[in-house]
Formats: C-alpha cells, structure tokens, sequence
C-alpha cells in the first residue's frame, strides 16, 4: 500500500521537494500504525524540510513533529485499532518521518489518546506550539510572585507567541505583545493584548545591568538580544519562560536580575517533557484552557505547504497553519 507525503530530498547538497507516494510499512514491536487527518507547519518544520541537518541528519525525508489522527495498526497493548490520538514532539518529524505524510509509524510511548472535547484540526491549531506556550504559562504562574505588571510575550505573532498572548489574557494577566509586523497590531489586540510594543523601538536603547520592573514576568520565543533587553525589566521574583532562538542563541546579561530581584530564567522543552506532562496539558486544553483559535489558523493542503514554508522561514507567520489531509 502507497501513501501520499510531503518527501524532502537530497541531491548534491540541494534541497528540493515534492508530493510523493511512499511505500506504507508494518509498525514495529511497541509501536502503532496512525493515519493521519492533520498536521501543522512549525519552525523546526520548515527547518526539516530547507535541509538544516542540525534538525534532520539524513534525506530523504518526511517532516511534521505534529500528528492527529486514526490508529490503523496497534503493534501495542496501549492502543486499539480506531483510537483517535495526538503525538507531538520526540524524535518524529526530527529523524523518525513525521506528519507531513498521510500515515505515521512511532513507539506507543510517544502518542496521546485525544481528548474527546477536542476534534483533530483543533489539537493542530494548538499543536507543539500550542504545548509550549502552555507550558511556559505553568511555569510562570506555579514559580513567580503575584505582580499587577503586564506579562511581556515575545515573537507574538508566531505560533508559541500568540497561544501565550491568548492563555495569559484568558487567565486575567494584562498582556504586552513585542512584534517586529505594525500591521499585526489588531491581530494582536484580538488575541487579547492590551499593549503592542514594536521590535524596532524596543530595542532602540542598549540593553542596562538593571533597569526599572516593567513586566511581571515575560514568554520569550525568540532570544539574542530581546531576552538580553527583557531579563532586567521583569520585576521581583518573575519567571522568564524561554523558548526559542531564532533572533539568535547568545545572551547578554549581567547576574544583577538574578541576585538582586531574585527572577528565574526558565528553560522550555515541551517536545522532550514526559507523555503523563503533555496530557495533562491536553486535558486543560479540553476543558478550562480552552481557546477558539478558528480566526487565527490557516488550513492548507501538502500542495501549497511550501509556500507556508517558506514564509514561516522569512519571519512573516502570523498565527497557525494547520496542513491537513483530507478534501
């Protein structure tokens, strides 16, 4: 049986792809067989697929670190055939053929029974990002001190940034969104931001040793010099939740905002955390996390994927783009 993909190949050191039809094998002792309804594009996607080896060591190549779908084949106690289930993360879309192809083969360690109070596309809307935003906002509210300054986010129009924006807002937190696109700032104030704070100006004046506490605590998605800048704003005992890199890995910094103001920089790993973690997480999104992210999801098909791809690598996502499968 042959199924139809996103496939990235290699040849003489170009990167190129196209929409293939795979041959579909047996799952492995311990794993299941997972047709796939829906996907979503995520940077470690795009990543994958313009050939960074640092994501995915060889091609060709099948990206998508995320899945919801259909058991077709449980090779595993843990499952039946027809359970509907969510993987995220781990090795799939890294090194293991991910999402991007109509059907999955992963270890049952890896997969999540969906929760019924969420269909498919909804659990792509969130998605990885939609995890590590979460887990950022829960590492936030169980480590800082209650403060009445806004939240700061980061990259908010991107997929992690704009689920934060949501959930703090949704949680009663006065939100500050840090973009580099003005013309996001409606977008932005109906995800719930009560402020809009522009890249450029922000980062206009050099980053201080110390400065006075502006933000309660703050989601960075993007590092380099936004986290240097932000780290000596956060007032008393916040929590700095940092997940992403993409404005670069290198931090400057001075250890006064630790030793003086007693803040944490926290790390955030959603793709790695454990499955008992990511399901607790579902279980909130089903129920009192629960976001209508319909107005901010973009839903395309494996045929105009690239597209998306390249954008996403361009910094113009705004929002989720949800791939799916189906008609």
């Amino acid at each position: 049986m042959q199924y139809s993909a996103y496939y990235v190949e290699e040849k003489d050191g170009t990167f190129s792809a196209s929409i293939s039809k795979l041959e579909l094998e047996k799952p492995a002792d311990g794993s299941v067989q997972i047709k796939v309804s829906h996907s979503s594009l995520n940077y470690k996607d795009a990543l994958s697929a313009s050939g960074n080896k640092g994501v995915t060591r060889t091609y060709p190549f099948v990206p998508g670190i995320d899945a919801a779908g259909t058991i077709t084949d449980a090779n595993s106690s843990q499952f039946n055939e027809g359970d509907e289930v969510i993987v995220t993360g781990y090795d799939m879309g890294m090194n293991t053929p991910g999402g991007f192809g109509e059907y999955i083969n992963v270890p049952a360690g890896w997969v999540v029974k969906k929760p019924s109070a969420l269909t498919s596309l909804e659990a792509m809307s969130i998605g990885t990002a939609g995890l590590t935003a979460a887990a950022s906002v829960l590492k936030i509210y169980e480590s800082s001190q209650e403060s009445d300054l806004p939240v700061l986010v980061s990259g908010a129009t991107g997929g992690v940034g704009s689920i934060g924006v949501m959930l703090m807002s949704k949680l009663g937190k006065e939100v500050s969104a840090l973009t580099g696109k003005s013309s996001s700032a409606d977008f932005l104030k109906s995800l719930g931001a009560t402020k809009i704070i522009m890249r450029d100006e922000y980062l206009e004046a050099p980053a201080k040793a110390m400065e006075r506490p502006l933000f309660s605590s703050a989601i960075d998605t993007v590092g380099g010099n936004v986290l240097s800048k932000m780290l000596p704003q956060i007032s008393p005992h916040g929590v700095v939740a940092c997940c992403g890199n993409v404005a670069g890995i290198e931090v400057n910094t001075t250890v006064f905002p630790f030793i003086l103001r007693g803040i944490t920089l926290a790390g955030i790993d959603s793709a790695e955390s454990s499955l008992a973690f990511k399901t607790s997480i579902w279980n909130k999104f089903a129920d009192e996390w629960n976001l209508d992210l319909s107005s901010m999801i973009k839903i395309v098909t494996k045929e105009n994927l690239q597209q998306e791809i390249d954008l996403i690598l361009q910094g113009g996502q705004q929002g989720r783009v949800v791939l799916t499968h189906g008609e």
